[in-house]
């Protein structure tokens, strides 16, 4: 059975910790696991619901960020270009859904993402 966060504040700070990841589309470097991060470590003992997100998210974000920097590599051999365009966008997909579900008090889990934290 699938738990589902009733506290408006506890669902807001989680989608936060989505949200934060979009950092890096402003410039950022590794804004996308530099503000998860933030929000992780600021709010991990008050909500149980960022605490696990928040886990979830940087994995997500790590994982990433390493394809993305292979797929820029790939440049290279010149299917880089596709590469990165088709992981971008996946990965705005993905984090879009992440934030949705957390706003609706649900876990997310993100596809294709090794655990770094457990």
């Amino acid at each position: 059975m699938e738990r589902i966060v009733t506290d408006p504040n506890e669902r807001q700070w989680g989608m936060f910790v989505h949200l934060a990841a979009l950092a890096t589309l402003i410039g950022i470097p590794l804004g996308n696991v530099i503000g998860p991060l933030i929000i992780y470590l600021i709010k991990k003992d008050e909500y149980e619901f960022v605490n696990e997100t928040g886990k979830e998210v940087l994995n997500f974000q790590i994982t990433w960020t390493l394809i993305l920097i292979v797929s820029a590599l790939f440049i290279i051999v010149g299917i880089g270009i596709l590469l990165l365009v088709g992981f971008g966008i996946a990965w705005l997909i993905f984090v879009i859904m992440g934030t949705v579900a957390a706003n609706n008090g649900q876990y997310y889990k993100y596809p294709l993402s090794f655990k770094f934290f457990n």
